[in-house]
């Protein structure tokens, strides 16, 4: 394959194309096929109650890739199938595959440091295997895996710049207190600080002991059922205080960061692929009018801003992370990804020569 991140653009998803090479004395007749899957897992694959098994299929399709439904020289091929299939020669054979526009990007949900097993998340595969018929039993040793990933990436143009502000007034007080908090704008990237203006006007007889402002994540396990769990991933207690008839103009800076959040179990984080590094999961954007059931975990991020006053006065200020789109000029470069999987003795010489066909 040319890649294994697929980008979500809302209105449409990147395909997903490739290449499978086979050799046809190892099937001894025997078809090969290949699936693209998605799958919402939440919970460990040994473990099932009453015969339910903790994982859930989203979405399953499966392509007849040997023989070849049709002559190969008849198929419209990407670029990067026609690149393999004259590299790889006569016994390569394509396939081409298209998401639909209702699932989920890939996300997980952090384990503990004591967890084991694979976490709760949503995945993504490529899955080519040799059987009679598409239904039989599927052999380990006759099955090839690729994980994939299913990505957004921030949308074009400024958006507008959140804003909220309240008015809240005390018994025993004449006047009200008046509180606004603003983003300078709608999308921050991943690692960017976040400059929260905060506006504060005491006309009230109560005194303000202390700001405190936070990121929190909010991820939507949507499933079964809308549950919502909240995550405080960055926190400045600032200590700030406000008299009586006094007022407080001030910029705040939050940094929420996966390197500050390492030990909880919990936040919701980026697919990644093997032993690759993550970040904090992207906020999730949906296309309209897609059922949100089907969507597996929704991630959404807000700034919090509390005035300790007797009590606390707050304000949400929703905001967006995710990562820029990447340059094309700088990810031109093609990275090929390969797997083969051969059911015969000679498995050693076939894989040397695949690896030398493409190198």
């Amino acid at each position: 394959m040319g890649k294994r991140d697929f980008v979500d653009r809302v209105d449409s998803v990147d395909p997903v194309d490739g290449v499978i090479l086979v050799d046809p004395e190892a099937l001894q007749g025997r078809k090969v096929f290949v699936t693209l899957s998605c799958t919402f897992r939440y919970g460990r694959d040994d473990m099932d109650v009453m015969g339910i098994a903790f994982r859930r299929e989203l979405y399953l399709s499966t392509r007849q890739v040997y023989p070849p439904l049709q002559d190969r020289e008849k198929g419209i091929h990407t670029r990067v199938q026609a690149k393999l299939l004259r590299k790889l020669g006569n016994n390569s054979y394509p396939f081409f595959f298209e998401f639909p526009d209702n699932l989920p990007c890939s996300v997980a949900l952090q384990p503990a440091p004591s967890d084991v097993g694979k976490q709760c998340a949503v995945e993504f595969e490529i899955k080519a295997f040799s059987a009679e018929s598409q239904d039989a039993k599927v052999r380990k040793r006759s099955t090839v895996k690729l994980m994939l990933r299913k990505v957004q990436y921030a949308p074009e143009g400024e958006g507008i710049a959140p804003s909220v502000e309240t008015t809240r007034d005390f018994v025993m007080s004449d006047k009200p207190l008046h509180v606004k908090a603003s983003l300078d704008k709608e999308v921050y990237y991943h690692g960017e600080p976040i400059k929260v203006h905060v506006s504060v006007t005491n006309n009230s007889s109560k005194n303000i002991k202390n700001i405190i402002l936070s990121v929190d994540q909010i991820a939507n396990v949507v499933l079964y059922s809308n549950d919502s769990y909240a995550k405080c991933v960055d926190i400045e207690d600032s200590g700030d205080s406000v008299s009586p008839g006094a007022t407080l103009q001030k910029v705040y800076t939050l940094l929420p960061l996966l390197a500050n959040n390492r030990e909880r179990r919990g936040i919701a984080l980026d697919g990644k692929l093997k032993h690759e590094d993550t970040n904090l999961a992207s906020s999730s954007i949906v296309k309209e009018g897609v059922l949100k059931e089907v969507l597996g975990i929704m991630v959404s991020y807000r700034v919090m801003v509390k005035l300790i006053v007797g009590g606390s006065v707050g304000l949400e200020v929703p905001f967006k992370l995710m990562h820029p789109k990447p340059d094309a000029g700088k990810t031109a470069n093609v990275f090929m990804f390969t797997a083969a999987v051969h059911i015969c003795t000679t498995a050693g010489s076939s894989l040397k020569k695949l690896n030398q066909n493409i190198t």
